[in-house]
C-alpha cells in the first residue's frame, strides 16, 4: 500500500476517535499554513524534490507532506503522479498555478490559507476580491426567470408571451 492510501485511511477514517481526528487535522492545518507561507514568498519558483526531501525542507513528517501533496494536487501546473505507489523517494514538484491555487483555497473554505499576507505581494486586493467572487459564483446555480403566459415576450415584440413565442409551448 502506498503512502497516499495510508494518509487517506488515517485522515478520513470515519471510525476513528473524534478527538484524535480533530487533533490530526488541526496540527495538519497549522503545518500546511506554514508550508504555503513559504511557497508564496517565491511563487514563480518551482520547488522540486523527493517527498522525504520536501518533508525535511519544510520541517514536517513524510505523512504530513503526503497530505500536503494530496491537497495541492489540483492547483499544480503539472500534477504529480501520486495515486499509485507514492514512496518517500518519489520525485515531486510544487510548481503551482497562482490563480488556481487561490481559487481552490477559496473553494475549500480555507480562509487561513487564502487570507495569508503573502498573497498581497502576488495579487492586489481588487484581484483577490475578483478571484474570490469568481470562485464563489462558480458553484452558484442560477435558474432562469420563469416566464408566465401573460408576461411580455422576452423577444421584445411587445406582445404577451402566450400570443408570441409561447404560442406553441405546452
Amino acid at each position: 500500500m502506498g503512502l497516499l492510501e495510508d494518509w487517506h485511511k488515517k485522515a478520513y477514517d470515519e471510525k476513528a476517535d473524534r478527538n484524535a481526528l480533530q487533533k490530526l487535522w488541526s496540527d495538519y492545518f497549522l503545518k500546511e499554513k506554514n508550508i504555503y507561507a513559504e511557497l508564496l514568498k517565491n511563487p514563480d519558483e518551482e520547488v522540486k524534490g523527493t517527498v522525504k526531501e520536501l518533508a525535511a525542507k519544510y520541517d514536517v513528517t513524510v505523512e504530513t507532506m503526503v497530505g500536503f501533496l494530496d491537497g495541492i494536487q489540483e492547483s499544480l501546473k503539472t500534477p504529480n503522479k501520486i495515486e499509485y505507489d507514492l514512496t518517500e523517494d518519489t520525485e515531486v514538484s510544487l510548481g503551482f498555478d497562482q490563480q488556481k491555487l487561490y481559487m481552490n483555497m477559496v473553494g475549500a473554505g480555507a480562509d487561513w490559507l487564502y487570507g495569508l499576507p503573502e498573497w498581497d505581494a502576488i495579487f492586489d486586493k481588487d484581484e483577490q476580491k475578483r478571484l474570490y467572487l469568481e470562485q464563489k459564483n462558480s458553484g452558484t446555480i442560477r435558474k432562469p426567470r420563469k416566464i408566465y403566459p401573460n408576461d411580455p415576450c422576452p423577444c421584445g415584440s411587445g406582445k404577451k408571451y402566450k400570443k408570441c413565442h409561447g404560442r406553441n409551448v405546452k
